[in-house]
């Protein structure tokens, strides 16, 4: 019988591989809220596990006490466990997954051990021992490992991922980047890679290289505002007229995406503005149409802060003053 050994820990080993559901999908309030629901149904005992699992497994988010709690449920039920056919495996798979994650090391090894015997020439399950490595803290054994299975398949994504994993873990900032940069030479193309990237440059203040990750993602996805907000924040923090100008203009796109309803977005605005005018005072003209939409987004403020928080309004409204004197 498998069972979890000691208190849940923090995990060593960054499952997330990049990021939270950050990187892999995007989660929509109606699968949260069936996800939440289910969860809530199988906590009390009204059934449904292997429904919740499943679907744990479709959207990639991180519930891994409750992956470790419910699997374990079914793979210690004969019955049940037999039930499930050929995706025995794949929840033997989950839940030794989640069970490093909550530092039950004896759980993922004896799981591991499972899908090691039934599939004895697996790279997949190799995958899942260097991972029980690295959850042990065995970063030497875990980097031979993962170099191994490269050799048989250099185009190994995950494996890739996990080497950023690691280096993160263990502190090593520079090794993440050097990774990740080799990650990107050979997948250009996944945004999710660029936007960790931009993220690992942001924690070192390295703006203009944090700049450029933006630029890719917004490149593959740009209808989503998350990604224009973040970059025009990285633009406005590097400073200078060309930089703030095109701040502007992505607080400006992230506005309209959201349909004005982003509060960061309306003081960037306001911010860039004010900015601009101090930045070209005696040098341009006054910009027109820049201050009609800093007076809009302004408003669009003063608005919001009405219906939500009215006893802040009055600073609000200081804050704003200042900023129009300022320009």
């Amino acid at each position: 019988i498998l069972k979890p050994t000691g208190v849940v820990l923090p995990a060593r080993i960054d499952l997330s591989l990049f990021g939270s559901v950050s990187l892999a999908k995007m989660v929509t309030k109606t699968e949260e809220s069936q996800l939440n629901n289910l969860e809530i149904q199988v906590d009390n005992g009204g059934g449904g596990a292997w429904e919740y699992l499943s679907l744990v497994r479709k959207l990639k988010v991180r519930r891994s006490d409750k992956v470790l709690k419910h699997g374990l449920s079914i793979l210690n039920d004969s019955k049940l466990r037999s039930n499930l056919g050929p995706e025995e495996w794949t929840l033997y798979e989950q839940v030794a997954v989640a069970a490093m994650d909550c530092q039950s090391l004896d759980v993922a090894q004896d799981c591991t051990k499972v899908l090691r015997k039934r599939f004895p020439e697996s790279k997949r399950v190799g995958r899942l021992d260097a991972m029980l490595l690295e959850a042990k803290g065995s970063w030497e054994m875990a980097e031979k490992a993962y170099t191994s299975l490269l050799e048989d398949n250099p185009l190994d994504q995950t494996i890739h991922k996990r080497r950023v994993a690691m280096a993160k873990a263990q502190g090593n900032i520079s090794g993440a980047i050097e990774w990740l940069n080799k990650y990107l030479e050979i997948f250009m193309a996944d945004h999710d890679a660029w936007r960790e990237l931009a993220e690992v440059y942001l924690s070192l203040q390295m703006y203009k290289q944090a700049a450029f990750c933006y630029e890719e993602v917004i490149l593959a996805q740009p209808t989503v505002p998350l990604y224009h907000l973040a970059y025009a924040d990285v633009l406005y923090t590097l400073g200078g007229l060309e930089n703030v100008q095109t701040a502007k203009k992505y607080y400006a796109s992230t506005i309209d995406l959201t349909g004005g309803k982003n509060t960061r977005a309306l003081f960037g605005v306001c911010l860039c503005t004010s900015a601009i005018a101090q930045l070209t005072k005696g040098k341009n003209k006054e910009d027109k149409e820049g201050s009609q939409l800093q007076s809009l987004a302004a408003k669009a403020l003063e608005k919001d802060y009405k219906q939500r928080a009215p006893d802040k309004l009055s600073q609000l409204t200081t804050a704003l003053k200042s900023l129009t004197l300022s320009s």
